[in-house]
């Protein structure tokens, strides 16, 4: 390394001009939206920004969970729709109230989702039903960002994102009678017979859903995994709570409301047979 000249002066960094047009005042609100979106990579938002990462933390009983959280960075837009629209739109399973549901969706008949995946057939029904509120619960952080994205470009007001554990959310946060409907779409079908015990379709799960449930409300399940597709028929075609609305006692139709995903779509490309379950509550 060189010597500096005895004469040469030491000088502070010269601080970068202020922007003083408009075009430079948004690119520089924009690389400070950037830098934050950096820092928020980590997945990591402050109370009240964004999703926690446990957020109900120790208060419960450790269990076999259905989930395992997958930890993906967020992209800059996912970020800033987070930032955006947690604070109103977004909560945390953490299991210490039960949610007003009427004064969260202004009334409406509330369909809970269980695992939306990035949210694209979430919005969609959103979009095609704005009489129905979507409480949307899963653990992948860019999916949330990215659900809250779709919602507020496309003004869907209808659309609530909750993060954590969907069984904390049935068990200590909703009320009884509190949902028109449940939807379960294509559930990790943990395919080794070790893990079966981690699938979510199981009779203990139907028991705590089938009170949360009004009267006649309908839990819809699909999946494109053969094996799973029975155990699901079996268990809920068991269950007392539950009628299938198929009067062969079968599989139903892909109803019209459930929209076609990419993930679907690429499925069927490979030969894959979906599974639709439409069953009520009694």
């Amino acid at each position: 390394m060189s010597e500096q000249p005895e004469n040469t002066p030491h000088t502070a960094p010269v601080p970068a001009p202020a922007p003083d047009s408009a075009g430079e005042r948004e690119q520089h609100d924009e690389q400070r939206a950037q830098q934050r979106v950096v820092r928020l990579g980590s997945q990591r938002f402050a109370p009240g920004e964004g999703p926690l990462p446990d957020p109900a933390g120790s208060h419960y009983e450790r269990r076999i969970r259905s989930f395992q959280p997958r930890r993906s960075r967020v992209t800059a837009g996912q970020a800033e729709a987070m930032l955006k629209r947690w604070p109103d739109w977004g909560l945390d399973i953490d299991g210490k109230r039960v949610l007003d549901l009427d004064e969260m969706f202004g009334g409406l008949p509330v369909v809970l989702e269980i695992g939306f995946g990035m949210g694209e057939a979430t919005a969609q029904m959103a979009a095609a039903d704005p009489g129905t509120g979507i409480l949307a619960v899963d653990v992948h952080t860019p999916g949330q960002g990215n659900l809250l994205g779709l919602a507020d470009r496309n003004g869907l007001t209808n659309v609530r994102v909750a993060n954590g554990d969907a069984i904390i959310l049935l068990r200590e946060m909703l009320p009884p009678e509190s949902l028109a409907g449940c939807r379960v779409y294509f559930p990790d079908p943990w395919p080794k017979s070790r893990h079966h015990k981690r699938r979510l379709i199981q009779p203990d799960f139907l028991t705590l859903l089938a009170p949360r449930l009004a009267k006649g409300g309908l839990l819809h399940c699909a999946t494109d995994w053969e094996p799973y597709a029975e155990q699901m028929l079996e268990v809920l075609t068991a269950h007392p709570d539950f009628e299938n609305s198929q009067a062969d006692g079968g599989y139903a139709p892909r109803p019209g409301f459930r929209p076609l995903t990419r993930f679907e779509g690429q499925g069927l490309d490979k030969g894959h047979v979906v599974h639709d379950l439409l069953f009520h509550r009694r």
